[in-house]
């Protein structure tokens, strides 16, 4: 069996932090998210795969290169062109468009094929996944998930009948027309025939497309409701929610990084924590270099990029600060996301620092700037 990883969309539901990163390389405890999916993979068997990129491209390929770190071949296919001057321009073909811009070029769907997202953390048993794919002759199968119908707006939906056969696939349908509860994961099973079904130099897309042709032809084409972990970071109150989860424990096969040095509170190299004053409550990692001053209170689960500075008085509570975040004296997050110049809170609302009355954080790393706290202080003992 070989793989398919879909990393060429622009992840503008998560933003901030695609602004800089291309969804795939958002981080769960410090590893980017399809790190994740291609050790499952090599776990599992599969060592050939291909990833399909477009914005921020060469984030992914620097970090991956050609698999060798994680045991696996690893190929990548460019959605985009270059203009005359030599400016590279993003420009995604549709997830089933790439699969056939691959296949056009170098016939790389010659096998059964595993074809996912790849922003989702999953622990499905791939090969009980392939079995029961070959088990009822499927050309194409897709893994489903029961989720409450006020969710079912922000999914493909599935539509089968008693045998498991898909009859009909509703891309993002309102709650009020959708037709199932069962949606699809990003997790399919492709034999090389549904690539012959992609037309050629068209975007052309998977769930809104390819899925309602292959239930119109009536082609063998099943959905598969299988028990397994399924993380999907959608949207940014999505990711808070998963790292939420990972932090306490809840998914088995990822553990928190660093020393654990108290029930509850892992801390990587080289940390510094004032212990005068200051309270943590568990589960809450500290990454390296980090320094914790008097009086700070933290409560997990959360998470402190390697490099912050967290000054006296400040509260952190159940929130994610990336890298060198600096967050200043009796400031409070409370169940915020914080990355570079943006928060966003639990709702997904997302600031930019300047909009905040008072500032609140700055970046640990820019030692020009200070908080207006301390340019009085120091004015003051000037004097």
């Amino acid at each position: 069996m070989k793989a398919m990883i879909l990393a060429a969309g622009k992840g503008t539901r998560v933003r901030p932090l695609t602004y800089d990163l291309p969804k795939p390389m958002i981080p769960l405890l410090g590893k980017p998210v399809m790190a994740y999916l291609v050790e499952h993979l090599k776990k599992h068997g599969v060592t050939e795969i291909m990833v399909n990129v477009s914005w921020l491209h060469e984030k992914i390929e620097e970090y991956f290169g050609e698999g060798e770190q994680f045991g696996v071949q690893i190929g990548y296919s460019f959605e985009g062109y270059t203009t005359d001057d030599g400016t590279i321009v993003p420009e995604p073909i549709g997830s089933a468009g790439g699969m056939k811009k691959i296949q056009e070029f170098g016939q790389f769907f010659d096998d059964t094929t595993i074809v996912m997202c790849g922003d989702a953390l999953i622990d499905l048993d791939l090969k009980a996944a392939l079995l029961e794919h070959r088990r009822k002759g499927a050309m194409a199968s897709v893994i489903t998930k029961e989720v409450p119908w006020d969710k079912v707006s922000s999914y493909g939906v599935v539509v089968t009948d008693e045998e498991g056969r898909i009859t009909e696939f509703q891309e993002k349908p309102s709650q009020e027309e959708a037709k199932s509860n069962f949606i699809s994961t990003g997790i399919y099973i492709f034999e090389p025939e549904v690539i012959d079904l992609i037309p050629s130099g068209v975007s052309f897309d998977i769930g809104s497309e390819l899925f309602p042709l292959l239930a119109e032809r009536g082609l063998p084409f099943y959905a598969q409701g299988r028990p397994f972990n399924w993380l999907d970071i959608g949207t940014m109150s999505d990711y808070w929610e998963v790292l939420q989860t990972v932090l306490t424990g809840e998914v088995s096969h990822m553990d928190v990084p660093g020393t654990q040095i108290e029930p509850g509170l892992w801390v990587g190299l080289n940390t510094s924590i004032d212990w005068n004053g200051t309270t943590i409550e568990g589960p809450v990692y500290i990454g390296s270099g980090v320094r914790i001053e008097a009086g700070v209170h933290i409560v997990g689960p959360t998470w402190i990029g390697h490099g912050s500075h967290i000054c006296e008085g400040a509260e952190v509570v159940r929130s994610v600060l990336f890298e060198y975040t600096r967050v200043l004296h009796d400031v409070t997050l409370n169940e915020m996301i914080v990355f570079k110049e943006y928060s966003v809170d639990r709702a997904g609302e997302m600031k930019h620092a300047s909009e905040y009355s008072s500032e609140e954080w700055l970046n640990a790393r820019d030692r020009r700037r200070s908080s207006r706290r301390e340019n009085a202080g120091q004015k003051s003992n000037s004097r």
